[in-house]
């Protein structure tokens, strides 16, 4: 690569590298695994940076790069799996809801396919069109529409498997502060009876041991 190309590739990489990372970011949510995938897609595209002869398709080039990259990773750890009856531990992120909201979203996405992930982030994250997203990740723009149909038939089939499951948690945790509001009350009750009859035993032994001095 001439000396020009590579200054230019240099260039490109200061300007548009924030940008990219939150791109990658969307594929992968773990920020090092983006970092890498990311720093991955450069080192592969900086071979071919002299064959792009539209640079302002670069971005699209690079996505499409750190797409293809990221479904080799999702091929090779899926055969490295291993079933396990233990979950991992969920990573806590910040408490603002703004995080809490990604962090979901970003979640429920692990349940697509890596085609079906890859389109709904072009379409509704990077905001292209359906002919863009096609060329991007080399399918048509009907096989495009309908992978994001399915996409977002399966998010909202997993959200609201997740809402009602939230649901029932709430539903269990007020039903155990409601047993947990009577039982003191119930003990309260009981502790009120034995007192009356308590008092009723002390006022019949009175009302004898004064039958027995009248007697006397």
């Amino acid at each position: 690569m001439a000396q020009g190309e590579v200054l230019e590739f240099e260039e490109y990489v200061r300007t548009r590298q924030d940008a990219l990372l939150r791109s990658a970011r969307r594929l992968v949510p773990d920020p090092v695994d983006a970092q890498d995938l990311l720093q991955t897609a450069l080192a592969r595209t900086f071979g071919r940076w002299d064959g792009i002869a539209d640079k302002s398709l670069a971005d699209a080039y690079l996505r499409r790069v750190m797409i293809n990259t990221r479904t080799e990773w999702w091929r090779a750890r899926k055969l490295e799996e291993v079933p396990t009856e233990q979950l991992p531990d969920a990573s806590i992120e910040d408490g603002t809801e703004q995080r809490a909201d990604r962090a979901l979203l970003m979640d429920v996405l692990g349940v697509l396919a890596p085609k079906q992930r890859s389109v709904v982030v072009l379409r509704h994250w990077e905001q292209m069109s359906t002919e863009e997203t096609a060329a991007a990740l080399g399918m048509s723009a009907g096989t495009v529409k309908s992978t994001l149909h399915r996409a977002l038939a399966r998010l909202r089939q997993e959200l609201e498997s997740r809402e009602a499951m939230s649901r029932e948690v709430r539903i269990r945790e007020a039903q155990g502060h409601t047993a947990g509001d009577r039982a003191p009350a119930t003990g309260a009750a009981q502790r009120a009876r034995a007192g009356a009859q308590l008092r009723g035993q002390a006022d019949r032994r009175h009302d004898e041991r004064g039958r027995e001095r009248c007697a006397a």
